[in-house]
């Protein structure tokens, strides 16, 4: 098959964390027109593939093609308006560990990607992760080893957590803080990195999860 003509390229090798990869291709479809084709090129990697179709499958906008090399594969998306029922994601997170982050920033990433609405409500501990300048840092005894995790981590596309949630704000995310966590774990209103984050505690985040489609709770 020759080459399929495209609209836009972008290089994503060198990253495997396929919400980076994503992130970027959907910001470069928001301005591309309907039918319009994005060749992304990306690692060869069993993950990326399989997520970039799930993606694919959730939004609408088609994989017109795949190639496959001996490194490398090559992703040929074509832009479609779909117009889906809206879906809430409600998440609650209580571990500001670094590695205790990855799963929950990733997931509330993936669905605001693919055009789900994302809420997340902050508590314990994990107040800190609103909190300007936060450095997350691995848990526990391997604490230590936090910088040269956080590096190897970025090497992959894992940004720092704060950067994931200006991502997520761009994507239109809102964020709760709970207000009972905030004076035992050392945060004030004014320290927080968003004007817009909502002080709340319990009923008013079970609101949002009574009209959410998804919920998830991390300790």
């Amino acid at each position: 098959m020759g080459k399929i003509p495209t609209n836009r390229s972008i290089d994503m090798r060198g990253k495997t964390i396929t919400p980076f990869i994503l992130y970027y291709t959907v910001k470069n479809l928001k301005d591309m027109q309907e039918g319009e084709i994005i060749e992304v090129n990306t690692d060869k990697f069993e993950a990326i593939e399989n997520d970039i179709n799930a993606w694919s499958r959730m939004t609408g906008n088609s994989l017109v093609e795949m190639e496959t090399g001996n490194t490398y594969q090559r992703y040929y998306i074509k832009k479609v308006n779909l117009k889906k029922p809206e879906k809430k994601l409600a998440m609650i997170i209580s571990d500001p560990g670094l590695e205790m982050l990855l799963s929950p920033l990733g997931l509330a990433l993936s669905a605001a990607l693919s055009g789900t609405d994302v809420y997340l409500y902050f508590q314990g501990p994990a107040v800190r992760v609103l909190k300007k300048n936060f450095n997350a840092k691995l848990s526990g005894i391997q604490k230590p080893f936090s910088s040269f995790a956080r590096k190897e981590m970025a090497k992959a596309g894992h940004l720092p957590p704060q950067d994931k949630l200006e991502q997520l704000k761009e994507l239109g995310a809102r964020i709760y803080i709970c207000g009972g966590s905030m004076d035992p774990f050392g945060v004030k209103k004014s320290d927080l990195i968003f004007d817009d984050v909502i002080v709340a505690e319990y009923l008013t985040f079970l609101e949002v999860m009574d009209n959410a489609d998804i919920h998830i709770f991390l300790q």
